[in-house]
């Protein structure tokens, strides 16, 4: 084997890779979200879970990645580890699609070859992806390219092995990969490297044109395959907590346990009778059904099993330190930044973590104002930390995920919760204000005059009320609550002003001390705030739902100065509500 046939080989395989790369992420844009969205909700059975890890793997092309991502689902608190179990073993089955993709190559239709078909489809391909303007055709032209690139690097790499039929040292390989450890163990260390089981058996159909690859050695090389293509997972579940460490054991033992028992009775079968096709040479087809077999027969011996296998991983991965109830933070797993739906879902779901300890806060404060409770205080305070630590790890996880392509919904999202998070940590830091405002009282014995008191509660109903309101547009992503929110605002920052006013004239006449006025107008100060961060969450809501609305102040302004109806019907039904007539 010359040099120029090692280039053609590593190129070819350079092709190989690359396409299957673009393969998957072709199919996984041409499917959406829902292939990998239903992972995490439609597992209740071992059963549905193997038949959704097939569909999805044989999607995305790639069993390691499918594992991944239950890895992220465990560790995240979205499924348990119970339900990871059916996944997995699907997704061994799953990823058999590829080698059986890959015997096309070998197809051989006269003067219409194999390669005039892949040129055939590469051209069409082309066509829809440079000519046609909607995203769904680029997509199709996007897959008939990668596949058209994946079935070049395949025969590029069959025309470059070819001549290793010649070659003394490959001989020698071969003879000793005929002792099945050593071909398990070569199987195993080149998907250790590749990180690709599919890729890896790829390999080995391009290298069975040569005609020296008995089923002997294909057959070993098949499971270490399977076996290395745990190493990836292994290598993305560290950092995660306890249960995501033991979704990728779960994997490793799966592909283990699965080549013993399979290997076991079959050698020694042959070794006491013996099969006459293991001294053939295997063929591109033949090692996709053998991989096929191995992988539905695995899949069906120790699917029974699968409460002992996740008790053997549990057992491996002990739990020291009571990590089963971490679920606080574990939704942001950069797991899922390859797989932008889901890390898009996930994200929502945190902000509406954040939303609710944020909600939680703002309603114990004004509870503190009208009676103190010291327990309340500290909860706040602990609650703050969390909200705080919730806009930093969510904020720095959007933009880690705004780095990958995502499509125009998803940037919109994206765009919304950034909002809403800087929007949310600052109404829980008003929330820990009026708590601090509300010891201050507490401390030096002081409270509001009746009139004081009064005003003060008609604003704090006005102030839960948008503040419920912001909440269930924000977590709902309802853009008809989130049209309710500013007309309140707009009654907010009038009865504020309003109630400035009285307290001063209460001051001049004596009712109030000056200390108490204070105290007094920086709680109005924090409601007029709130109520301002409660408008820009319904305006980011809106924004995303409203192609047409490019700049919040400037949409406020029209909606306040034009001549909508629902806005002045619900601007007036929240006056009638909170403004009564100014004193004389």
């Amino acid at each position: 084997m010359n040099i120029s046939s090692i280039i053609s080989l590593l190129g070819g395989l350079a092709f190989f890779l690359f396409g299957m790369t673009l393969l998957g992420d072709g199919l996984k844009r041409v499917a959406g979200s829902k292939l990998e969205t239903i992972l995490g909700k439609l597992t209740s059975t071992t059963l549905k879970g193997i038949l959704l890890g097939t569909l999805v793997t044989a999607v995305i092309q790639s069993s390691s990645a499918t594992t991944v991502m239950v890895v992220g689902f465990v560790n995240s608190g979205i499924m348990k580890l119970a339900n990871a179990v059916g996944i997995i073993m699907g997704a061994n089955i799953g990823t058999t699609a590829t080698s059986w993709i890959l015997t096309l190559a070998d197809v051989d239709g006269g003067s219409f070859t194999s390669a005039t078909f892949f040129a055939l489809i590469a051209f069409i391909g082309i066509l829809l992806y440079f000519f046609c303007k909607k995203t769904p055709q680029k997509n199709v032209g996007m897959i008939l390219l990668a596949f058209s690139v994946l079935m070049s690097g395949m025969q590029s790499m069959s025309a470059a092995m070819d001549p290793l039929k010649e070659s003394p040292l490959f001989l020698e390989l071969m003879a000793a990969a005929s002792n099945p450890v050593v071909a398990l163990l070569v199987g195993l260390l080149v998907t250790a490297v590749i990180q690709s089981s599919s890729a890896s058996i790829g390999i080995l159909q391009a290298l069975s044109v040569t005609g020296l690859i008995s089923y002997s050695a294909a057959l070993p090389m098949i499971l270490g395959m399977c076996i290395g293509a745990c190493v990836p997972v292994l290598l993305s579940a560290i950092g995660a907590n306890i249960n995501g460490q033991r979704t990728a054991f779960i994997y490793l033992y799966f592909n283990i346990i699965g080549s013993l028992v399979l290997m076991i009775p079959f050698y020694l079968y042959h070794i006491l009778v013996g099969f006459d096709f293991m001294s053939a040479p295997a063929t591109s087809v033949g090692i996709a059904v053998a991989n096929t077999v191995y992988k539905v027969a695995a899949t069906l011996i120790l699917a029974p099993f699968a409460g002992w296998l996740e008790k053997l991983a549990v057992a491996t991965i002990k739990d020291k330190s009571g990590e089963e109830d971490e679920v606080e933070e574990n939704f942001l797993d950069e797991r899922f930044l390859n797989y932008p739906p889901l890390a898009v879902e996930q994200s929502a779901r945190t902000v509406v973590q954040m939303a609710t300890a944020t909600r939680k806060n703002l309603n114990k404060s004004l509870d503190l104002l009208s009676k103190f409770d010291q327990v309340k205080h500290d909860k706040i305070m602990s609650r703050e930390d969390l909200v705080d630590r919730l806009e930093d790890r969510l904020g720095n996880y959007l933009v880690k995920l705004n780095t990958h392509k995502l499509s125009g919904e998803e940037t919109r999202q994206t765009s919304m919760f950034l909002q809403s998070l800087t929007n949310l940590e600052r109404i829980s830091d008003h929330a820990v204000n009026l708590a601090e405002l509300a010891a201050e009282m507490n401390e030096k014995g002081l409270s509001f005059s009746d009139d004081a008191s009064q005003d003060m509660s008609v604003c704090v109903d006005a102030v839960r009320e948008i503040l419920d309101l912001a909440y269930q547009a924000v977590c709902e992503d309802d853009a008809e609550i989130a049209s309710h929110v500013e007309p309140l605002e707009e009654v907010i920052d009038v009865l504020t002003d309003r109630l400035k006013v009285q307290h001063i004239e209460r001051l001049r006449s004596g009712q109030c001390t000056l200390e108490l006025g204070f105290i007094f107008n920086d709680c109005i100060n924090n409601f007029e705030r709130v109520a301002d961060h409660c408008s820009n969450l319904a305006v980011a809501v809106l924004e995303r739902r409203d192609k047409r609305i490019v700049a919040a102040h400037n949409y406020l302004r029209t909606l306040k100065k034009g001549d909508r109806a629902d806005y002045r019907q619900l601007l007036q039904e929240y006056e009638v509500k909170y403004l009564r007539p100014e004193k004389q």
